[in-house]
C-alpha cells in the first residue's frame, strides 16, 4: 500500500490552532465524520453535518486529495453556466475541520463524498489523522431503512467498542451482511488499531428513506452529545422545528393516500407495539412478531442503494 500521508495535507493555520486547544483538552477532541454516497436513510447524517457547518463556526485542519479518490464519472461534480460561460464549479472536498460548540469547546468533523477508491489508504490516512491530533474518541452516523413507523419513536443501533456510551438500546438482529462503507471500514480498522469509535445508525422507516427524516437526525444528535458532552442546541431546536413540519406532511399525505399506505403503516405499529410490549416484559418470544432477519436487512440495504444510484 502507498504512503496514506500522501493522500491529505495539512492547513498549517488550522492544525497550529488544534495544537493549541490540545494543550487545553488534556483528554483529547472527539472527532465526528460522516461521508454523503452511502446508505443513509432519511439524510440522517447529511442533515447533522449540514447544520454543524451552517451554525457553528469551523476551520479546516486537513484536506484529502479528492482527485485522487472520486470518481468523476460515477458522480459529476456540478458546474454553473451563466450566459457563455462556466462560473462556479462544486468541489467534492473530504475535509478535516476544527469546530466549536455552543460553548466554545472544540471538536473535529471529517465530512464530505464516500471515496470511491483506495478505501484502505484512506482509512490507514485517517488513523495517522486522529494519532496526530489526539482524538480520545471517534463517532460516525447514519439513518438506515427500517419496517418501522413514523408515528414512534425513532430507535437507534449503537455499535463500535464504546456502545456503552449509548445506554438502553441494542440491536435488533444478531448477525447480518449488508455492502461495505469506507465509514465502516474506518470504524472497524480504528477499533483493530486499539482506538474508541462509536457509531449510531437511526431506523428510519423504509417509506420515506429516500426523503429528508429531521426525525431521526435529531434522536442520532441527542445520542452523539449526550456521548460525548457536545453542546448543539441551535442545531437540535432547528431539527425539532422541522420534525414537526415533516410528520404532519408525513400524516397529511397518508391520510389522503391510498389504503394500501395505511394498512402498512398500521401493521407496522402493530409489529412496533408488540416488540416493544415483549422487551418490556423481558421475552422477546412472548409474542408471535415479524422480526425482520439478516437477509432481509442486506436486501432492503441493496436495494436502497440501488435506488439511490438509479437517481444519480
Amino acid at each position: 500500500m502507498l504512503d496514506p500521508q500522501g493522500l491529505y495535507a495539512w492547513e498549517p493555520k488550522g492544525l497550529a490552532v488544534v495544537d493549541m486547544a490540545l494543550a487545553q483538552e488534556s483528554a483529547g477532541l472527539v472527532m465526528l465524520y460522516h461521508f454523503d454516497g452511502y446508505i443513509d436513510a432519511g439524510e440522517t447524517g447529511d442533515q447533522i453535518v449540514e447544520g454543524l457547518l451552517e451554525s457553528l463556526p469551523h476551520q479546516l485542519v486537513a484536506r484529502f486529495d479528492h482527485d485522487r479518490l472520486v470518481d468523476y464519472r460515477a458522480r459529476r461534480p456540478l458546474l454553473t453556466f451563466k450566459r457563455d460561460r462556466w462560473t462556479e464549479y462544486e468541489v467534492p472536498a473530504i475535509e478535516v475541520r476544527l469546530v466549536q460548540d455552543a460553548t466554545g469547546a472544540p471538536f473535529l468533523l471529517l465530512s464530505g463524498p464516500e471515496p470511491d477508491v483506495e478505501w484502505e489508504r484512506f482509512a490507514a490516512a485517517v488513523q495517522q489523522i486522529v494519532e496526530r491530533l489526539g482524538v480520545r474518541l471517534s463517532v460516525n452516523f447514519h439513518g438506515i431503512p427500517m419496517g418501522v413507523p413514523h408515528t414512534r419513536p425513532v430507535g437507534v443501533t449503537p455499535h463500535g467498542n464504546r456502545t456503552d456510551l449509548v445506554p438502553g438500546h441494542r440491536s435488533p438482529f444478531d448477525e447480518a451482511q449488508v455492502p461495505g462503507s469506507a465509514e465502516s471500514l474506518i470504524e472497524y480498522r480504528l477499533m483493530e488499531a486499539g482506538h474508541e469509535v462509536l457509531g449510531v445508525a437511526a431506523h428510519v422507516p423504509h417509506y420515506i428513506a429516500r426523503s429528508a427524516y429531521p426525525d431521526a437526525a435529531l434522536t442520532v444528535l441527542e445520542a452523539v452529545t449526550a456521548a460525548t458532552g457536545l453542546v448543539l442546541p441551535g442545531i437540535a431546536h432547528s431539527l425539532r422545528t422541522e420534525a414537526h413540519r415533516t410528520q404532519n406532511e408525513i400524516d397529511r399525505q397518508i391520510r389522503e393516500g391510498d389504503e394500501e399506505l395505511t394498512n402498512l403503516v398500521e401493521g407496522l405499529e402493530h409489529q412496533y407495539d408488540a416488540i416493544a410490549g415483549a422487551e418490556i416484559r423481558g421475552n422477546m418470544l412472548a409474542e408471535p412478531v415479524d422480526i425482520p432477519s439478516a437477509d432481509e436487512i442486506g436486501q432492503e440495504f441493496e436495494r436502497f442503494l440501488a435506488e439511490r444510484e438509479g437517481d444519480s
